[in-house]
């Protein structure tokens, strides 16, 4: 009797396995796979910090970028007052200074030259 309680059906062993399986599939797409994605907006926009860009630090210091190095940003943060940080310690830009695209040359027809 006690045998045949035990034995109570193959669908017992199988519901551990798809309970955990399905918090792994929560776990990833309720936490993991957002924090990818901020992390890579993070990267994003640390690559691309210019001078005159307005940021705040991670510590919570607002400046404004002066310099900018392959490991480094160097920040205004009063008139004449200068300091240097990692780039992962830029927390986000506050105002982007504005990117001046570079005119293309402009090159004239051989045809319109002759006219």
């Amino acid at each position: 009797m006690l045998y045949a309680a035990a034995s109570g059906g193959g669908a017992g062993g199988l519901t551990p396995i798809l309970m955990i399986a399905l918090l792994f599939g929560v776990m990833y797409f309720m936490m993991i796979r957002p924090q990818q994605k901020r992390r890579k907006e993070a990267e994003s926009m640390q690559a691309t910090l210019s001078p005159g860009d307005e940021v705040v630090t991670i510590g919570g210091l607002y400046g404004t970028v002066t310099g900018v190095d392959d490991d480094t940003v160097l920040l205004e943060v009063a008139p004449g007052v200068q300091t240097r940080y990692a780039r992962p310690a830029i927390a986000r830009v506050v105002n982007q200074a504005e990117r001046v695209e570079p005119a293309e040359p402009v090159t004239e027809d051989a045809d319109a030259v002759k006219e």
